[in-house]
């Protein structure tokens, strides 16, 4: 396997368990604050997502950036979505508006899911298909 095939296994293996730990993130999100859990446990779930998140997406940028990709654009819009959601949802949760976080971290877990499997899908598809 030449080096530049090892990098692209590489890269889509820790993509993977990067999105295993998102939605993880999100699952204990969607758990804490839909059984009215403590507020400062939620808080903590959110600002670990939003954090994780935000170095996820900046490797993932760099990635599809080396690689040329063509739907920078159009995905990178994806990840600013997600992180403006995460972003007001806890700011909502910071001002007592705690019931409507677990609803909201339910879209944000379809909405992340529908995002892995079709523009991060593609995306691997891209770079194994550009090696």
């Amino acid at each position: 396997m030449s080096s530049i095939s090892t990098f692209n296994a590489a890269a889509n293996a820790e993509t993977d368990r990067e999105h295993e730990m998102q939605i993880g993130l999100l699952r204990e999100l969607c758990r804490a604050a839909g059984a009215n859990g403590d507020p400062a446990v939620v808080s903590e779930i959110l600002d670990r997502l939003i954090d994780y998140s935000e170095a996820h997406f900046a490797s993932e940028e760099l990635l599809m950036r080396m690689k040329s990709y063509d739907d920078y654009e159009d995905h990178v819009d994806d990840h600013a979505q997600m992180l403006d959601t995460l972003r007001d949802i806890a700011a909502s949760h910071a001002r007592g508006e705690s019931a409507l976080v677990a609803g909201r971290a339910t879209e944000t877990l379809e909405f992340i899911g529908r995002h892995i499997a079709t523009r991060d899908r593609r995306f691997a598809d891209y770079v194994r298909n550009n090696l």
